[in-house]
């Protein structure tokens, strides 16, 4: 009898923990989704394009499971060498998933990166979920149309329609992903939020800024270094630097009078507060670093090739 009481102990402790990867093209949704699921703004979340630039996990707890969610670059074909890593790390988010969460909408076309979408359809013994996000852009008859295709595309998918805008059906994915977890011991402590240092938070949020506040090429063509992060109980002093490839780039950064700068900083600044919970004091500065996105000292540096 002793042993059995042994045995349902064990079965009622049993805890989960894994990997849920989550990749898709551009602009599909991804970063929105990670920060409903993890419940902070751990990735960049804009309107814009290729936002997220590189593999961000975030960490969520109960006492069944630890989920370590990963956000990834949205997949495209690239251009240079700063692109070359983006595609590396989501190709990389295939290799260790023990979950997979291709995210698409009803906007873009199935056969977009096909090369990518193959390398989804050849992975063996891992649960893929395919999102449809953004349902509220199509209407019923369309969407059952499109589930259709992406089980003709990724047969041995599951297929569900989400909006993480409006939070729908993101509940359910949800309880579904605890569902497939495998049983294992918590890969981090209980109360990680992320594997990323304060500091990559500080350039996100910065460069979340200047995607926001800047057009056309310039948020492209812009990194954020931080040069000093010295931090007490109640105060954080933060000198960061933000690298262009141009003087011109320069000039539009640092705008006229440095109004534009200083309104990057003064909302950047309000946007730590929040994210840390203390007093900021941010110094801000720019630099030309000629271009820099293909620079593989300068990709060295901002850690676009650690895997």
């Amino acid at each position: 009898m002793s042993n059995l009481r042994e045995l349902n102990v064990k079965i009622d402790n049993m805890h989960k923990s894994g990997f849920v990867n989550i990749v898709g093209n551009p602009n599909v949704g991804k970063s929105t989704l990670m920060n409903l699921l993890v419940g902070e703004r751990i990735s960049i979340a804009t309107f814009k394009a290729q936002t997220t630039r590189h593999r961000i996990m975030g960490i969520i707890n109960d006492d069944e499971a630890q989920i370590v969610f990963s956000d990834t670059p949205g997949v495209l074909k690239p251009n240079y060498k700063l692109q070359e890593s983006m595609l590396a790390f989501s190709e990389s988010a295939l290799v260790d998933a023990d979950v997979l969460l291709y995210v698409t909408d009803p906007i873009e076309k199935i056969d977009k990166n096909s090369d990518f979408l193959q390398k989804v359809a050849q992975m063996e013994n891992v649960p893929i979920i395919v999102l449809i996000n953004k349902i509220d852009l199509t209407d019923e008859k369309s969407l059952v149309t499109l589930v259709e295709q992406w089980h003709e595309v990724l047969p041995k998918a599951e297929i569900v329609p989400i909006s993480a805008l409006h939070k729908f059906n993101v509940q359910a994915v949800l309880n579904r992903i605890k569902e497939l977890l495998p049983e294992n011991p918590p890969y981090f402590e209980k109360d990680q939020l992320t594997d990323k240092p304060a500091r990559f938070f500080v350039t996100e949020i910065i460069r979340e800024k200047i995607l926001l506040y800047y057009d056309k090429e310039i948020p492209y063509s812009v990194e954020v270094g931080v040069e000093s992060f010295k931090e007490d109980n109640t105060h954080i002093h933060i000198n960061a630097v933000i690298y262009v490839e141009r003087d011109s780039q320069k000039g539009i950064i640092i705008g006229k009078g440095g109004k534009a700068l200083k309104k990057v900083a003064t909302e950047a600044r309000k946007s730590l507060e929040k994210f840390f919970g203390k007093s900021i004091y941010l110094e801000t500065f720019v630099k030309v670093d000629k271009d820099w996105r293909n620079s593989d000292k300068a990709l060295d540096l901002f850690g676009y090739n650690d895997r």
